[in-house]
């Protein structure tokens, strides 16, 4: 076992924080990386050391690993846990951290490998009997084939990226008419977008909900699973809104999924934290859709419901150490919910927003975590992941979860840009969500734009007096503005209630 004293982590915001915070904890020092655009982030500002990487745009900072690897040498460093996004599913990355004597704090360069391809990922679970969607074996080659696989197994059909993932390469044909003008466009986005255009076929579930289940394993060949997840309210199949655990899972499918993801793990030799995605249809059936070889970045409801420390679990097995407890040790205790704080505007197809945090306070209180790399007075760079923060609550049953969300998000103080959090409030008031008869397609059938103009206004007063109380921070308020009292705050609340709200 190789003890780690010094930890490099290559990424930023949010996640950099977090895991920081942890090797803290454990009395490992920390060194952080910044592009030019970050260099005033929190996460700089936390670390004991920092390096600048170069330039905002990622493929001239936050990319380069070789850069990074040179970075690790020149301060002694043992480790780099990449975080998500950037490296973090890099094989290539991960061989040349290990070929240089640094520990990749994450899975093996072949498990990434392995399961960075849709296909490969298939063939490697095969042997498990790990239930999957009806489609083609392997990458179409030939489409007259793929045509008539299509017809087999009935139309509507799914056309994806075999390298994909975000939405991207991926399109939905629903009939036989406009199949080649579809394959033509996922092979394109494909190519576009990983620079590889092999699609493949699978039929497509009309009502699919997502639920993934976390996964831990280490390099003594013990795997465990920390239940599921319920990620199923998306935008541009991104998720929006998670929970853990699934408001609709029996006992029995639980276990089932669980042995399934744990087998997942198991045909690539996986090591570290990795979460297995199934797609579950209207009648609970479920079927393997893909693994990802990194921490998520929904993982704080698993550590709510279950009280494991992912990131320390994940420093622990790459230092050599067994897994700290047996599956059976593992129980769900309560209910976690979180809402992705993003920089959008839901009012306008959920299009990044950018701009100045110009108020920026974090809700308090029983029952809520906050996870950011953001500050008052920051801008919202435009390089990168429009993610602000994560807001997480946990109350002992969803329906407290829930409550703690709603006051959570009432509480929380941003102006200055556009965020998601108007919407969330709406997907959690929604009697889909709340009835957990919801799936992928939450927001194709219940939103709109103009129910965020048509909520109820309880908390105005609140609202209000939360503008009163910035403008007279910041000083904006004139002597004749403040005899206005209650009036003036609430004009002005008007024309600035997307932003509060």
């Amino acid at each position: 076992m190789k003890k780690i004293h010094k930890l490099l982590v290559a990424n930023r915001g949010e996640i950099a924080l977090r895991v920081m915070r942890t090797a803290r904890e454990m009395g490992i020092k920390t060194v952080a990386i910044y592009s030019e655009a970050d260099r005033l982030a929190p996460h700089v500002k936390f670390a004991d050391e920092a390096v600048c990487v170069g330039p905002p745009p990622s493929n001239q900072s936050y990319l380069l690993g070789d850069k990074i690897i040179q970075i690790c040498k020149d301060l002694n460093v043992d480790a780099i846990h990449p975080g998500y996004g950037f490296l973090s599913e890099n094989a290539a990355f991960c061989k040349k951290v290990t070929d240089a004597g640094i520990i990749f704090i994450g899975p093996s360069p072949e498990s990434i490998e392995v399961m960075g391809d849709k296909l490969s990922s298939k063939h490697a679970v095969a042997k498990y009997n790990i239930p999957m969607v009806p489609g083609t074996p392997d990458a179409v080659t030939d489409r007259e084939v793929a045509k008539q696989k299509s017809k087999d197994i009935g139309y509507p059909v799914l056309i994806k990226a075999s390298a994909g993932g975000g939405g991207k390469g991926m399109r939905v044909v629903e009939n036989e008419e406009e199949f080649d003008e579809q394959m033509d466009r996922a092979v394109s986005e494909a190519i576009a977008s990983f620079g590889n255009g092999a699609v493949f076929v699978e039929k497509y579930i009309t009502s699919p909900k997502h639920i993934e289940i976390q996964v831990l394993g280490d390099k003594h060949g013990n795997i465990v699973h920390l239940f599921e997840r319920e990620c199923s309210v998306q935008r541009r199949h991104q998720k929006v809104v998670e929970e853990a655990p699934s408001a609709v899972l029996t006992p029995e499918i639980r276990a089932a999924m669980g042995q399934c993801a744990v087998d997942v793990a198991r045909a690539c030799n996986y090591y570290g934290a990795g979460t297995v995605e199934f797609i579950v249809d209207e009648k609970l059936d479920f079927y393997f859709l893909e693994m990802n070889t990194r921490l998520q970045v929904e993982h704080p409801v698993t550590e709510q419901i279950t009280g494991v420390d992912l990131v320390k679990e994940m420093i622990l097995i790459a230092e050599g150490h067994p897994i700290s407890f047996k599956q059976e040790e593992l129980t769900i205790n309560g209910h976690a919910v979180e809402c992705r704080v993003c920089a959008e505007d839901p009012r306008n197809n959920f299009l990044p927003d950018v701009g100045t945090l110009t108020t920026y306070i974090r809700p308090q209180g029983n029952g809520v975590r906050v996870d950011d790399g953001m500050e008052q007075g920051m801008a919202i760079p435009i390089y990168y992941d429009p993610m602000i923060a994560k807001l997480i609550t946990y109350g002992k049953d969803r329906n407290e979860a829930i409550d703690k969300m709603i006051r959570a998000i009432d509480e929380y103080q941003i102006t200055g840009i556009q965020t998601t959090l108007p919407f969330c409030k709406f997907v959690l008031r929604h009697e889909a969500f709340l009835s957990g008869q919801f799936d992928t397609r939450f927001i194709s059938l219940y939103y709109t734009p103009e129910v965020l103009d048509t909520a109820p206004d309880a908390d105005e007063e609140a609202i209000a007096a939360a503008l009163a109380a910035h403008l007279i921070l910041h000083k904006k308020a004139t002597p004749s503005q403040e005899s206005t009292g209650g009036q003036l705050v609430k004009s002005q609340w008007k024309s600035n209630r997307t932003a509060l709200r």
